[in-house]
């Protein structure tokens, strides 16, 4: 059992490090800066910019397909470069890369929304949350009926990455009897849906409240089949399940190094606190569990490159990777006391932002009955692919 990287993975990771260490970690200070003003933390035409530096690196489309000029790279080091972007609380993400379901498009529906975003001309948003439906998906409202060529939505989605900037959204809305009769829709801004952010206790993401009041939508704009949304949406999730444990990686291996460095050389009592046990157990805990959450994320995406099912290991890493990242950012807080409150470091903000991937795409209490339920009814067997 090689539990080691390629050569080629080595050498992508490394250079994705590089290029986040030179061109974006640089802008954490500003971005700081920009938090205490009530600025956006990168401008759209930043990222856009960051993103053309990048491609200029090689990365450009990490999971899009050769045919669309992207990198096609397999679920594992697509895993490691979340990690390197985890590592910066800068909201840079590589571009030439879109929403894994709109490969679903039609030939016209690829050159009018698929092209243009992952040419980074077009930002959508997928919208699936509702006020009441979080976790229980299956209880979407919004509905969507025909009438004459077009289709009418109507009802609320909250939540939605993006969802105040996008210029069209993915929504998921019922189109026959039962929650589970959805459909997947194209959805224009122009077309009528309107949108407000939401302040939440993170303020380097802001999420947003769509609304969609009898909002006409040509059919042709239906992506994929009449009745298949609830797989799209299903397939949408599952692939943030292995995203967000990796990202959690990076975060904490970030804040473990920040916490060693200082403990290293912050002095009390004329000695470093590093030699103080209780300073000691913390890092050892962290170190754990940032170890843990590594293998569980890889071990996900090993699932997906293997075409095997990935809910199951997905709902596991997901899991304990959004605990490990809290836990490891607030023992990182403690460890640096008074300073690791203030806004002088990204620390503070961290504890903020995490806590969220604890809800976000799934929340605690609903990957432990997924993992639970598999189990209970024999669906998966204790030990995974080793059993």
């Amino acid at each position: 059992m090689d539990f080691g990287l390629t050569d080629e993975q080595r050498d992508i990771r490394d250079t994705a490090r590089a290029f986040v260490t030179r061109e974006v970690v640089p802008l954490e200070e500003e971005m700081l800066r920009r938090e205490r003003t009530g600025e956006p933390a990168l401008r759209r035409d930043e990222l856009r910019e960051l993103q053309s530096r990048a491609r200029r690196f090689g990365f450009w489309g990490m999971s899009t397909p050769e045919a669309y000029g992207g990198m096609a790279l397999p679920a594992v080091t697509q895993s490691l470069l979340w990690t390197e972007l985890g590592r910066t609380p800068v909201p840079f993400r590589f571009g030439g890369e879109a929403d894994n379901i709109l490969y679903e498009a039609s030939d016209a529906q690829r050159a009018e929304y698929l092209l243009p975003t992952i040419e980074g001309e077009r930002l959508g948003c997928f919208a699936l949350t509702e006020p009441d439906a979080g976790s229980d998906v299956a209880g979407i409202r919004l509905r969507a009926w025909r009438d004459g060529g077009d289709w009418v939505l109507r009802g609320e989605k909250t939540f939605i990455t993006f969802g105040d900037e996008a210029d069209y959204a993915i929504v998921i809305a019922v189109s026959g009897s039962a929650a589970r009769e959805a459909t997947a829709f194209l959805v224009d801004r122009k077309m009528g849906w309107t949108s407000r952010p939401i302040e939440t206790m993170g303020s380097w993401h802001t999420p947003a409240a769509l609304t969609f009041d009898d909002v006409r939508v040509p059919a042709s704009n239906v992506l994929g089949e009449v009745g298949g949304g609830w797989e799209l949406a299903m397939r949408w999730i599952v692939r943030g399940r292995y995203v967000i444990p990796s990202q959690a990686v990076g975060t904490a291996e970030r804040c473990l190094h920040m916490a060693i460095a200082h403990a290293n050389t912050r002095v009390t009592f004329g000695r470093p606190i590093g030699e103080r046990q209780a300073i000691q157990w913390m890092i050892a805990d962290s170190e754990v569990e940032l170890e843990a959450a590594r293998w569980l994320a890889l071990r996900c995406a090993w699932t997906v490159d293997q075409g095997q099912p990935a809910r199951h290991p997905a709902a596991v890493a997901k899991l304990y990777g959004a605990g490990m990242v809290n836990r490891v950012v607030d023992r990182t807080l403690q460890i640096f006391g008074g300073m690791g409150y203030t806004r002088d470091l990204p620390i503070e903000g961290w504890y903020r932002a995490v806590r969220v991937l604890r809800v976000l795409e799934g929340t605690d209490e609903m990957q432990r009955m997924i993992i639970s339920r598999d189990l209970l009814r024999g669906y998966e067997k204790i030990g995974g692919h080793l059993a």
